[in-house]
């Protein structure tokens, strides 16, 4: 069997149904292969960093490992990004890229290049992959598949490289052992699915969490914090589990925001650097916190982290032993999957059984006193982007992935949307990649074509993948695409009002924006703009009727500002703009 074949048919029987590429001398094997052995859909990019989103967008939504493939040199660096993304916000991906032939290899010469496009990716890649390696003969390739795919998934998910030449690509395997391996292939694809049920419980974690029942009984305020962990496709129904066995409020990190739906009796709300008022408050005033699948970094717990653990007790659940009291020690630190945590805490048999009215009183008299379309202060005839996402969510029916780009408009997000049961966010935390938004929507809706799949972007990131708009044309997405635009890079504007006395260099000056309309309109795919004093339900409306992908522009003026924000040098739940920061953070 041919190498490239090989590789071709494990894909697809490890349950890939979608690649994303952008075509190069390279990967013409594979590509070949994919398009004559399998059934997988290759979706072709305009460029590769887009393709990487786009399998880390397919990926989230499907918890199958992301597959994008690029040729060498520029192609393949040109996945770096998308490679951190994966590895920072733990997304499982099995990335392919394309090399010279391995007698064009410089190998230890002191040269910077033999072959032509030559590139070390292998090198580049690792620091940022669970695992980078270059196949120099194809009888390793049944190995080195496997491996690759078992470490993107295997405890905190991650992505793998594997480096081809193209003559490995073109050279022979020995059917029988192809075969083997794509039968035993197919057995690992569906044991996957299966894993979570089949794993045996641990003693000793029923333990842990028998003393972790008995110090929620002894609390007056306990907490749950949910993190990203939590909102990876296997961890969902487990985390749900958890939070229906502890039975305390819940409060959630931007990548978990969605794990549970607004109408959940204990969801607190959004916390963090830009969370909901009422929910930091809340996190503040913890007397317990039990935080489940979050590395607690500083867009968690502000820059003030005495203030943060003050008066409370906290317990850290992560599969990632290394995450443990990096920026704070834990009192209680429980190393096991999500998966594993729900398993013990279910084998315990019982329940802490609270009663503290008082404690759920004071979350929703805060609640009350904070509400989020009041932070947004907007003049007459200005959108409130706040008040229209809020707006959205409550007009669609059925499921729906809501996709963000990184800036503003990211945080009014999740600030506001109510998120019904089956509904998903996707958004960059870890790298915090602006051009992530468009390509990752195109995979999250390849992945799961029967949901409403909305991306909200800002002009910013926008532009930096607007290419990928021909892709989503050629292939009939049904995207909804909502636009804010205030003509700037708003975010790091607003950055620059507070610490560098209003000089808007590069995020204002220097920095300007197309028509928007327009460039849609060329790819051919509908599009208009929200008019000033304009009805802004029956604009939404509108955008979600078309049947194929549309785009709806809001304007905002260049003045617009995220509020709330935890005002960095203070306490942990002092806010902007009620409180001025008396330290700088990193954005």
């Amino acid at each position: 069997m041919k190498a490239s074949d090989f590789v071709a048919q494990y894909l697809e029987a490890r349950g890939v149904t979608h690649t994303f590429e952008l075509v190069g001398g390279m990967i013409t094997h594979l590509l070949d292969s994919l398009s004559r052995q399998t059934q997988i859909h290759i979706v072709s990019c305009h460029h590769e960093q887009g393709a990487a989103f786009a399998s880390e967008g397919y990926s989230r939504i499907t918890g199958v490992p992301g597959v994008a493939l690029a040729t060498s040199g520029p192609g393949a660096t040109n996945l770096l990004t998308g490679i951190g993304s994966c590895f920072f916000d733990s997304t499982p991906a099995v990335f392919l890229t394309g090399q010279v032939n391995t007698h064009e290899l410089k190998g230890e010469r002191g040269i910077r290049q033999l072959g032509f496009q030559e590139t070390d990716i292998v090198t580049m890649a690792r620091p940022i992959c669970k695992w980078a390696v270059q196949v120099t003969q194809a009888e390793d390739l049944p190995a080195v598949l496997k491996e690759a795919f078992r470490l993107a998934l295997e405890g905190r998910p991650g992505p793998c490289l594997v480096d081809l030449p193209m003559n490995v690509q073109a050279e022979s395997l020995q059917e029988t052992v192809a075969l083997a391996a794509l039968r035993e292939a197919a057995d690992l694809g569906q044991a996957a699915e299966l894993a979570g049920d089949l794993a045996p419980g641990n003693p000793s974690l029923k333990l842990k969490f028998e003393q972790l029942f008995q110090a929620i009984r002894e609390a007056q305020r306990p907490l749950l914090l949910l993190g990203g962990g939590c909102a990876a496709v296997p961890n969902r129904s487990a985390t749900l589990q958890i939070a229906e066995i502890l039975d305390i409020p819940a409060v959630l990190s931007l990548m978990g925001v969605d794990v549970l739906p607004e109408r959940h009796p204990r969801r607190v709300g959004f916390i963090g650097s830009y969370g909901n008022r009422w929910a930091n408050k809340v996190l503040g005033r913890a007397d317990l916190l039990v935080v489940v699948g979050s590395r607690l970094d500083i867009r968690q717990t502000g820059s003030d982290l005495d203030s943060f653990c003050a008066g409370k007790q906290i317990w850290q659940i992560d599969v990632d032993q290394a995450e443990m009291g990096v920026r704070l020690q834990p009192e209680q630190a429980i190393c096991c999957s999500i998966q594993q945590a729900a398993r013990a805490l279910a084998s315990t048999g019982e329940r802490p059984q609270l009663d503290h009215p008082h404690w759920t009183q004071e979350i929703n008299g805060l609640r009350s006193q904070f509400p989020a379309s009041k932070e947004y202060v907007a003049e007459p005839g200005e959108v409130n982007p706040v008040s229209l996402l809020q707006q959205l969510s409550h007009l669609i029916s059925g499921p729906c992935q809501y996709i963000t780009d990184v800036g503003q408009h990211q945080m009014w997000a999740a600030q506001s949307l109510a998120f019904a049961s089956q509904d998903r966010f996707l958004t960059s935390g870890g790298m915090g990649a602006m051009g992530f938004g468009l390509p990752a929507a195109m995979g999250a809706a390849l992945a799961r074509p029967d949901a409403t799949t909305v991306l909200i972007s800002g002009d910013g990131g926008f532009q930096l993948n607007i290419q990928e708009l021909e892709t989503v044309r050629r292939n009939h997405l049904p995207l909804k695409i909502l636009l804010f635009n205030n003509h700037c890079h708003g975010m790091v504007r607003q950055f620059q009002e507070t610490y560098f006395n209003g000089n808007l260099q590069s995020t204002a000056k220097g920095y300007s924006t197309p028509d928007f309309v327009a460039i849609a309109q060329a790819y051919s795919i509908p599009s208009s703009r929200l008019q000033a004093g304009a009805d802004s339900t029956a604009a939404l409306r509108a955008l979600l009727s078309m049947d194929g992908p549309a785009l709806l522009e809001v304007p905002l003026p260049i003045t617009s500002k995220v509020y709330p924000k935890l005002a960095f040098g203070r306490r942990f739940g002092d806010m902007e703009p009620d409180v001025s920061p008396t330290a700088m953070e990193s954005t």
